[in-house]
C-alpha cells in the first residue's frame, strides 16, 4: 500500500501493521505474515506465505491472483483521519 505524502506515510506506517493486516483479511489468520516499511517509497509492503499457493514466482505466467488479492485489500475499509483525504 502507498500514501501519497508523508502525512499520509506516517498514518499508513503507524496504522497498517500485521494485526490491523489480520482484521481487513481475515484469511490470512493462520498464516504468516511478514511486513516490510519503504518509507521513501511511503509504502507498506506484507508478504502472507502459503495465502496465494506457490505464487507467480513458481510459473512462467504471470500471477493474477495477487492482483486479485491487491485490490481485496484496497476494498476494505478504515477511519482515515480527513486531515488526510
Amino acid at each position: 500500500m502507498w500514501a501519497r505524502d508523508d502525512p499520509g506515510w506516517r498514518w499508513l506506517a503507524h496504522e497498517l501493521t500485521v494485526p490491523a493486516l489480520r482484521r481487513l483479511l481475515p484469511e490470512t489468520a493462520d498464516l504468516p505474515v511478514s511486513r516490510h516499511l519503504l518509507p521513501r517509497l511511503r509504502a507498506v509492503n506484507f508478504v502472507v506465505d502459503g495465502l496465494l499457493g506457490e505464487g507467480a514466482a513458481a510459473r512462467a505466467r504471470f500471477d493474477p491472483q495477487a492482483k486479485a488479492l491487491g485490490e481485496w485489500l484496497r476494498a476494505r475499509e478504515l477511519d482515515i483521519p480527513e486531515v488526510l483525504l
